[in-house]
């Protein structure tokens, strides 16, 4: 290993927890109980989990110092005070609405910035953000540059929203009937893809030429920074505080999932400038949720929250984090393994089209080739494809994602180089048997988030 390229751990392991791996058979009978969906693996059964990065989180020994701290008053939390000012450092916004996790500011936002009808244009969907602005009337536009849905062009800021299409959106159905844009940093769909800065300016010059609101999914906003300062022009010597500030400079409010880049287990939160708006958000957040000082979540958990936010700036994390995910990517690279390029932020998606080519998407490859995944090797990935997308609502006909991918996301502070090995190793042998792996047919389909609960079966 090159240390240069691939930084050692910037930590030092305190406790552990114990794993096993269940033989082959057993791991048959898991996968065809579970109707071939990784979400309904029993984490027991699982040896290396890469299912999600959300929530899976390593906290530290200040976050769980902190965790002891908590004040579960239920107004008034002296955590939420703490939260409320972290967040106002670290981000700039005037507002701040605490809630259970990233979905639940999804909702504030689409009820109270989506009127029915409206538009909400954005650089690439994520499920649930575009199920709540659907739920609430929006319809969802995908403006993003279109090499983000190219899964083989390797160039920077795959994630940049395209100007033209978002001028052309605008000029056809006119300022007043756009909700807001909402620009995700990093786009996870993409491949964990960034945005660069001066197409955050941009956005931010042709949204206020026409007085619309810019919202943005700030999820994985710190390894969004840390590809600015990498990759940009102008920003290498800058801190990853610095730049997280000038980004959300340009916005005018976020919503956040802390399961990502504020390095917890739960919540999440809601901000803005806007008097109006914010008075709004406080008001739903008490149906919702719960008071506007702890919205869904304990005290201890905005208190390491607060602490997990600040620890996510330090550059030797964020640097060791990033590139760790792209040490993954880099060892299956080398072995021709079929996948997004470049690798970004938190994940390494495989590319089912590619790596399952005798499967039709109507057979579901990402879905069978993460099932297969787990089977010949006990690593749990997700599908990222046709299952995902769900249906036309208008239609009932399947959406067909130009993407069709299976993601290995990497857990914080969780495992090691050794453990992308071992993952490496499998994604590798079982591409020189891809042909082995069946398609997939549906035994039971949710109407809503369907790739969350879906049961699928063998195609003969």
């Amino acid at each position: 290993m090159n240390s240069t390229s691939y930084p050692a751990e910037p930590f030092r392991i305190k406790s552990v927890e114990q794993v096993k791996i269940i033989p082959r058979e057993e791991r048959e009978k898991v996968i065809r109980e579970a109707g071939f969906n990784t979400f309904l693996i029993p984490s027991e059964e699982v040896y290396i989990d890469l299912l999600t990065d959300s929530g899976t989180n390593a906290m530290s020994d200040r976050q769980w110092a902190g965790m002891m701290m908590g004040d579960e008053a239920y107004a008034g939390s002296r955590n939420f005070r703490h939260l409320e000012e972290t967040v106002r450092e670290v981000f700039g916004f005037s507002h701040i609405v605490p809630t259970h996790q990233g979905r639940g500011a999804e909702n504030l936002l689409s009820q109270i910035a989506i009127k029915p009808g409206q538009y909400v244009p954005g650089n690439m969907y994520f499920t649930t953000t575009r199920y709540h602005q659907e739920r609430n009337g929006g319809i969802f536009v995908d403006v993003i540059r279109d090499e983000a849905h190219d899964a083989s062009l390797k160039i920077p800021f795959k994630g940049n929203i395209d100007l033209q299409k978002l001028q052309r959106l605008i000029d056809e159905k006119g300022a007043d009937n756009i909700a807001y844009v909402c620009l995700a940093v990093t786009v996870n769909l993409a491949g964990g893809q960034p945005v660069s800065m001066e197409n955050m300016k941009e956005v931010r010059a042709l949204t206020a030429r026409y007085g619309i609101r810019l919202f943005y999914d700030a999820t994985r906003c710190v390894e969004n920074a840390y590809f600015i300062r990498e990759q940009e022009e102008g920003y290498a010597g800058k801190s990853i505080s610095e730049i997280v500030r000038e980004m959300f400079s340009y916005a005018d409010g976020c919503t956040m999932s802390g399961k990502k880049d504020c390095l917890v287990n739960i919540g999440g939160f809601l901000c803005m400038n806007d008097d109006e708006l914010f008075s709004e958000a406080k008001e739903l957040v008490v149906v919702y949720e719960g008071m506007p000082s702890y919205g869904g979540m304990t005290g201890r958990d905005m208190e390491a929250m607060a602490i997990g936010l600040k620890e996510s700036l330090q550059f030797e994390y964020i640097e060791h984090r990033v590139k760790q995910v792209r040490y993954l990517g880099d060892r299956l690279r080398e072995a021709g393994i079929p996948m997004i390029e470049p690798t970004g932020g938190h994940a390494v998606f495989l590319d089912a089209r590619r790596f399952c080519p005798h499967l039709t998407q109507d057979q579901f490859p990402a879905q069978s080739l993460a099932a297969t995944l787990y089977l010949e090797s006990g690593v749990r990935s997700m599908e990222r494809g046709i299952i995902s997308a769900g249906r036309d609502r208008k239609t009932g006909e399947n959406l067909h994602p130009k993407l069709e991918t299976v993601r290995l996301t990497i857990p914080r502070r969780v495992y090691t180089y050794a453990h992308m090995d071992l993952v490496a190793g499998a994604v590798i042998s079982l591409y020189r048997k891809k042909e082995t792996i069946r398609g997939l047919r549906f035994v039971y389909e949710p109407k809503q988030l369907r790739f969350f609960t879906a049961r699928f079966e063998e195609i003969d």
